[in-house]
């Protein structure tokens, strides 16, 4: 069983690319800083930063939504590779591949981390919930959502 699961911020905005050919996919690709559980005596490393990779509508989703400092929860597993560089010398690889993204604190909580924020003027009031009991989404929030 290869089953990884992280949590932590992008060390840097992702880098996205597309693949060439009819059907191009995305490939997405960026850092997370995750913090260790416990630090080691004599050492002040205190976050291991892990080399993550997504792949189509995940990587869309990264392009769109993330961008350093965005704490995330991801589910993946482990990858290695190698390749030969210029110089002719075999380099080896670990990428972390991530099939399932989320988010792991709210847009106001990431803001606030960042020194950000909303203003009252820029953060929609939900209004009052349907007869059906389900609330309704905010005008202009819509374009917003990731699963439109």
């Amino acid at each position: 069983m290869n089953k990884v699961i992280l949590m932590g911020r992008l060390t840097r905005d992702p880098e996205i690319r597309y693949s060439q050919g009819e059907n191009s996919l995305a490939v997405g690709r960026f850092s997370l800083a995750v913090d260790r559980r416990f630090k080691r005596q004599g050492d002040d490393q205190t976050a291991d930063f892990i080399n993550c990779v997504t792949f189509g509508k995940t990587a869309e989703f990264v392009e769109r939504y993330l961008k350093q400092g965005t704490k995330i929860v991801g589910c993946g597993r482990i990858q290695t590779g190698s390749y030969t560089n210029k110089d002719g010398n075999r380099v080896y690889t670990t990428d972390v591949v991530l099939e399932e993204v989320e988010f792991a604190e709210s847009k106001n909580a990431a803001s606030n981390n960042q020194g950000g924020g909303f203003s009252g003027a820029q953060k929609p009031e939900p209004s009052q919930a349907a007869v059906d009991g389900f609330m309704n989404i905010p005008d202009g929030l819509e374009e917003e959502l990731p699963f439109n």
